[in-house]
């Protein structure tokens, strides 16, 4: 997956789980849980919608490094 389309997957996901985050207000910093304000259950929902669009299974034990949008990028583009 290169690194455009797991932008684009993240922002998908999102748009699904927090369909009131304003697109333009996302940026590589922006922090999933502080940030855009998505709660823990919003958190794995977000993973799950991941892992069924773009077939990859994020594990528990990486959850910190998918924190950000550029870790969750990073992360897709990496693995996927």
């Amino acid at each position: 997956m290169t690194e455009l389309e797991a932008r684009k997957a993240v922002r998908a996901a999102i748009g699904k789980v927090a369909p009131d985050v304003d697109a333009e207000e996302i940026n590589d910093g922006s922090r999933l849980r502080q940030d855009l304000e998505l709660d823990s259950l919003d958190f794995l929902r977000l993973v799950e919608i991941i892992a069924h669009d773009c077939g990859l299974d994020i594990p528990e034990q990486d959850y910190p490094a998918v924190g950000t949008i550029k870790g969750l990028v990073g992360y897709l583009a990496a693995h996927g």
